[in-house]
């Protein structure tokens, strides 16, 4: 069998490896004309993301240039800790442009072809095997083609034309890395403050490098570009005057940046729920399938899970079943953790009124509630020694 992967992303790769480890030869072709440099934002990996890169010999390779993240503590803008949540094992702090290395790179050791240059436009299913047509007028066949092609998947609107578009959460995404924070370490704990104005994330390493991300309340959404189009000196000063009022190290964080090292990612997207995953020979991963929002750090790990468990049902069962079962399997978690994280975004983007409400009422919450029940998320694993049934 052989399929045709359609982005180059997180996803993508990932896919492609776990369909050569179930004896399915894939190849990558990415619309832009080289591999990702420096650019993007931290994201987390949690231990379910990573028991998935276990599973197709990619975890080690990541954890080397990732930084473990042992717990996250929520902070009002006063400092006050209004609630946390420990990590074991603990979560993988990663630089996606770290990321997007280290898996082009091991894709090439496997004997993956990532092709780039090459915009998916439409394909065509016979039947017995699809046709992928790129923009310059090639074509490929293959018997699967993987849609990994993220949140404005082409993909996706070639299986079904009347596919949701993503959803605007009312945030506007901002971030950067720094090689010198000046504030003390936090001890592997990422902390998150609800700002008066804007929430704030920010974890200091031992060797006082470190990184942090905003998100800035907006009434109208901004795409990459659109938002990349105003100075990042300008969003700093902006993200500056968001921050002043509060007592945590944001204005510092955001002062000691480097306007050439601002990540500016515009508006944070989901879809919460896709109708159609797959038509025919032709079926969605990651992004293009299930989009969250960045709030819930699980948009990597769902990514990873569900590209295995996609090569899994492709290596034990016929094509058009495969695709149901990996559905099937994947479907009601997701959208799960995809409606947790709108809730969140709803709280960090709370007026000032839920705003004193959610500070007052967090700590209370949180103080009788049993963490136990969040590890559902973090829990889950990819049986891949496990044969799936036919029926």
């Amino acid at each position: 069998m052989r399929a045709t992967v359609i982005g180059g992303g997180i996803g993508g790769p990932v896919a492609a490896i776990a369909l050569r480890k179930a004896g399915i030869e894939a190849t990558v072709h990415e619309r832009y004309d080289r591999a990702a440099g420096g650019s993007g934002g931290a994201l987390s990996i949690a231990p379910n993301g990573v028991q998935a890169l276990e599973v197709v010999g990619l975890a080690d390779a990541v954890w080397d240039v990732g930084t473990p993240m042992t717990a996250m503590e929520m902070r009002s803008w006063t400092g006050k800790v209004l609630g946390r949540f420990g990590s074991e094992p603990p979560q993988l702090l990663v630089w996606r442009s770290d990321l997007h290395r280290v898996l082009r790179e091991e894709a090439a050791r496997r004997g993956v072809t990532v092709r780039h240059g090459e915009e998916f436009v439409t394909a065509v299913d016979h039947g017995s095997h699809v046709t992928a047509h790129f923009a310059d007028g090639s074509e490929v066949d293959s018997d699967v083609l993987v849609g990994a092609d993220g949140i404005r998947s082409t993909v996706r609107a070639v299986i079904d034309p009347d596919a949701p578009r993503p959803r605007y959460s009312g945030l506007l995404g901002f971030g950067a890395r720094l090689a010198r924070t000046g504030e003390p370490s936090t001890g592997g704990v990422m902390r998150l403050v609800f700002g008066r104005r804007a929430f704030f994330g920010y974890q200091v390493h031992d060797d006082g490098s470190g990184g942090w991300f905003a998100n800035l309340p907006a009434a109208t959404p901004l795409t990459t570009a659109e938002a990349r189009a105003t100075g990042s000196g300008e969003w700093l000063a902006v993200l500056g005057e968001a921050f002043a009022r509060d007592r945590t190290p944001a204005t510092r964080l955001i002062g000691r940046t480097d306007p050439a090292d601002l990540v500016v990612t515009g508006a944070l997207e989901d879809v919460p729920s896709v109708p159609t995953w797959s038509r025919g020979r032709a079926v969605l991963v990651g992004d293009a399938a299930h989009a969250t929002s960045p709030s819930s750090g699980q948009g990597a790990s769902l990514a990873f899970e569900s590209a295995v468990q996609l090569a899994r049902c492709l290596r034990d069962l016929p094509h058009d079943r495969a695709f149901q079962a990996y559905e099937g399997l994947r479907r009601a978690r997701v959208e799960r953790i995809i409606a947790q994280a709108a809730r969140t975004n709803r709280d960090k983007a709370a007026g000032p009124v839920g705003r004193v409400l959610r500070d007052l009422l967090m700590p209370v919450a949180l103080k009788f509630v049993d963490q136990r029940k969040f590890t559902w998320q973090f829990d889950h694993r990819v049986e891949w020694d496990d044969t799936l049934a036919p029926a």
